[in-house]
């Protein structure tokens, strides 16, 4: 894939039917929040802190997102999408002097530190023309220096909406300025040096720019129509973690936040990193604070203890919510560790330089363990006391299989890649022969899978299955829609996470189905003649399930 992280342009070439199925990458992560400047609900992808510093100003101490990073590349995290949000921030402006007041531009970027400079000239522009001109806008790393961090340049535009190129309608595409209505009616002068009043010199942005306020649950929130805040992400084909640090240092993500982040992530099929709560300084905390807690999802993970850091600001250690740090070490497990095999590999543990906020003894650890919370650890536990990681769905009523969260990230990973490396049915003919280049393409993935372990105490051939012929793609379909029943081996013998794939040229929709148990505790997938009569009537009854 090639990336353009500054406009959020991704150029992809998905697989075909000749090719494997890619495996997607599992330690992307995306944080939004509160930053000092930056592109406003757009994702940017970023490998570096100093790109994060470059584009979004760097640490903030008004806002918990810029140290979550920091905390993030720390710790081993190396690939992030960020989206900046505001509360009521206001832009910049810049007024050009004409003959018929100034003309008004306005900065793209809202707040305090989006440092623009502009410049008129007539160089090449007819004299018998009195309406064109050419206009250089800038962004300067600082007020008054010359360092210039980017540059648009718009040549023989014009204020009149016949002309060839208008301005209004130019401006469309720029990333540093738009325009601000009304216009004047005469073109903007020329801008002169103001201590020779000779050579061309710039008009620079005024201080009317507002950084906004704290950030609020609805502003993290946005809206699904209009794509902002959290729904910012649908610009983005795939992530792994989604990291909502909480609003300031004292007032942790509101409810309303937590329960759309969790249902948005389920739909997106990736885990959200739950901060613990600002309250809970000890374990004794935790547990008690767990009692009421009312949020049981197995794609929402939390961590506890917060964490001690530096801060570079103020110059000494501060707590911190652990939401960059947990993204960090999971990503770092992911290098050395497939995603299913977490529970059997070395725990993931906090780098140097980072500790628990508080002493989690043994007993505590294996009590928040049963309740779905994780403990954060500087040093290697005892291997006889390693727990497995949970999610936040350890302790319902749900499946039983998605409270650990290795199971739960394999399962995800599976869904993804399966998605992700069929998609080019959508962009080919239906014919007989697709259904066969599917169902191998799927079941080499999967068998593949099998191989390395990731379907383990399962027989050969008895860890997963995929059906995509007649049965649930029948020939007489109207829509033009390509079906995808597959599952793989769940915890009790003879069940599986069964998921229906349904490509289409509107798009693509997964969703989980529920089957009934085998009686037969074999079934493979690839060759269907060596299923006995029992299982065949079983696969056909899934089919005709699905077709009404």
């Amino acid at each position: 894939m090639v990336a353009a992280s500054f406009l959020g342009i991704q150029v992809r070439e998905e697989s075909g039917p000749e090719q494997a199925i890619p495996r997607v990458p599992t330690a992307i992560a995306a944080f939004i929040g509160r930053t000092l400047r930056g592109p406003v609900d757009r994702p940017v992808r970023l490998k570096t802190f100093a790109e994060f510093t470059q584009i979004f100003g760097g640490l903030w101490q008004p806002s918990p997102l810029g140290y979550a990073l920091e905390q993030f590349f720390d710790n081993g995290g190396r690939d992030v999408y960020v989206v900046r949000v505001v509360n009521g921030a206001r832009s910049a402006t810049l007024s050009l002097p004409t003959d018929a007041g100034p003309l008004m531009l306005e900065a793209r970027r809202p707040g305090t530190r989006e440092f623009l400079r502009a410049c008129v000239d007539h160089d090449n522009i007819a004299a018998a023309d009195l309406h064109s001109f050419n206009l250089t806008v800038q962004r300067v790393r600082a007020q008054g220096t010359e360092h210039v961090e980017d540059q648009e340049i718009f040549r023989a535009v014009s204020l009149s909406e016949d002309a060839e190129q208008p301005l209004r309608s130019v401006l469309l595409d720029s990333e540093l300025v738009r325009l601000r209505l009304p216009l004047p009616a005469a073109r903007p002068r020329c801008t002169l040096d103001a201590s020779s009043g000779l050579a061309t010199g710039y008009v620079h942005s005024n201080s009317d720019g507002d950084d906004g306020g704290p950030l609020t649950d609805y502003d993290l929130i946005g809206s699904a129509a209009d794509g902002t805040g959290i729904f910012t992400l649908n610009q983005v084909d795939q992530f792994s973690f989604l990291c909502i640090p909480p609003l300031t240092r004292e007032q942790d993500l509101g409810p309303s936040a937590l329960l759309v982040a969790a249902r948005y992530c389920k739909e997106r099929r990736s885990l959200l990193i739950v901060d613990p709560p600002v309250q809970w300084a000890t374990s004794e905390d935790a547990l008690r604070g767990m009692r009421g807690w009312n949020i049981a999802n197995e794609n929402a993970v939390m961590y506890f203890p917060r964490i001690l850091a530096h801060d570079k600001l103020r110059g000494r250690f501060e707590s911190f919510a652990p939401c960059g740090a947990v993204a960090g070490m999971l990503a770092r497990s992911d290098e050395v560790w497939p995603v299913w095999s977490a529970a059997e590999g070395e725990e993931p543990i906090l780098r140097p330089g980072f500790r628990p906020n508080c002493l989690v003894t043994e007993d505590r650890r294996a009590r928040l363990a049963a309740l779905g919370v994780n403990t954060l650890q500087a040093i290697r536990s005892n291997p006889r006391s390693s727990l497995s990681a949970r999610t936040l769905a350890a302790g319902s009523a749900g499946s039983a299989d998605w409270k650990y969260l290795s199971a739960r990230r394999l399962a995800l990973f599976i869904l993804n890649s399966i998605e992700r490396g069929t998609r080019w049915v959508m962009f080919t003919s239906l014919d007989a022969g697709i259904a066969g280049q599917v169902h191998t393409q799927v079941t080499e993935f999967l068998e593949s899978l099998n191989d390395e372990g990731a379907f383990i105490g399962r027989a050969q051939g008895d860890g997963y299955f995929v059906i995509c012929d007649e049965r649930v793609n029948p020939p007489d379909a109207a829509d033009r829609q390509f079906n995808i029943l597959f599952g793989f081996a769940a915890l009790r013998p003879g069940e599986f996470h069964s998921y229906l794939i349904c490509h289409s040229v509107s798009g693509t929709r997964v969703k989980p189905v529920s089957l009934n148990r085998m009686n037969s505790s074999h079934y493979h997938p690839v060759q269907e003649e060596e299923l006995n009569p029992q299982q065949r009537e079983w696969v056909d009854r899934l089919a005709d399930r699905f077709n009404s």
